[in-house]
This record gives C-alpha cells, structure tokens and sequence, in this order.
C-alpha cells in the first residue's frame, strides 16, 4: 500500500483533533512538555483517515506517524474522539508496538512509552499503556501488563493483569541511582 502524507492544512476539523490532541500531550509550559512543542507545527502521516465530524472522531490507519516538536505517537491505528464541547477527550493508537515519546525539558532525558494500546485522557493528563506496556524515563525503566503515567504529578502505577492485557506480565521496574 502506498504511503501517503495527509496535509492538515486543508482538514480543518481533523487539524484541530489532531492539534488538540498534541496541544494536549505538550501542555502549555507543563512539566511533561518544551514550551515550543505546542508552537511547533503538526505533522501526520498515515496511509488513511476516516472523518466523522458528526461523531466527532478522526481514525488514521496505516503505519501513523504524528508529530509536534518533541511529541511523537504512532501506531496502526490511531482514533481522536471530541466530546460534547467539540475539545479532544482522547487519544488513542493501536499497534503491535504503538509508541509515545516526548522530551520534557531540553536538558532533561526523553519519556517514551510503548504498548500495544496506549490510551491519553486529555483532561486527566494521564496515560494508560496497555499490554507489553513499557516506560522509560533516562535510565529507569517500568515494564508490565498495564501502566498508567500522570504526566503533571510523574506518579507511574502498574499492574501484572488488566482490561486487554494478554495473561499476566509480570511488573518489572528498574531505578537508577541519583547523582
């Protein structure tokens, strides 16, 4: 299948799901973002979207690849739903391995984040990787079935089992050292 770029800039509505979501993620000064990253433009790229303003929902399928300055998030499969103020309520991608990433602070290491669901609760700020869920901070490390990450608070909560978890996976957490 050919892979094609989808210019935001002639959907309005799927540019401001998208930003939105982004905007979301990055914050506005938070702890979990660059400043810049919500001044930054949006970039998708994915092999197709369906739009449902009605619904208030944008499905990009197809090896999706969104990014906004420090922030990435692909996955097979990524879905935006709006809620009833038209704001972005969540994000999410599937994937064999979707991934998340986002650099904090310019002299701060990246977070990155994988699972085979991974779930952003805009107005919660929190987000749920679901299944061979990993998530890296510098050198720490958390590894599990399911792990829940509160982006202002840097508080991680993980289970062996949970909804769409395949079996038990064991937690597993690596810390390093403060120097």
């Amino acid at each position: 299948m050919k892979r094609c770029r989808l210019p935001t800039i002639r959907m309005p509505l799927t540019l401001a799901l998208v930003g939105m979501a982004l905007i979301g993620l990055a914050g506005s000064g938070s702890i979990m973002a660059q400043q810049s990253d919500a001044e930054q433009p949006i970039e998708v790229e994915a092999d197709q979207l369906e739009l449902d303003d009605r619904a208030g929902t944008a499905v990009y399928t197809g090896d999706v690849d969104i990014r906004q300055g420090s922030m990435r998030l692909t996955g097979d499969r990524v879905e935006f739903q709006r809620n009833a103020a038209g704001e972005l309520s969540r994000a999410t991608a599937h994937g064999e391995r979707a991934y998340i990433e986002q650099q904090p602070d310019p002299d701060q290491p990246v977070v990155r984040g994988w699972g085979r669901t991974i779930i952003y609760h805009v107005a919660e700020r929190r987000v749920e990787l679901i299944d061979r869920a990993e998530l890296h901070q510098g050198g720490d490390t958390f590894d599990g079935g399911y792990l829940e990450y509160f982006l202002d608070r840097r508080v991680v909560q993980a289970r062996a089992q949970g909804e769409g978890v395949e079996g038990s996976q064991r937690i597993r957490m690596t810390l390093q050292p403060e120097r």
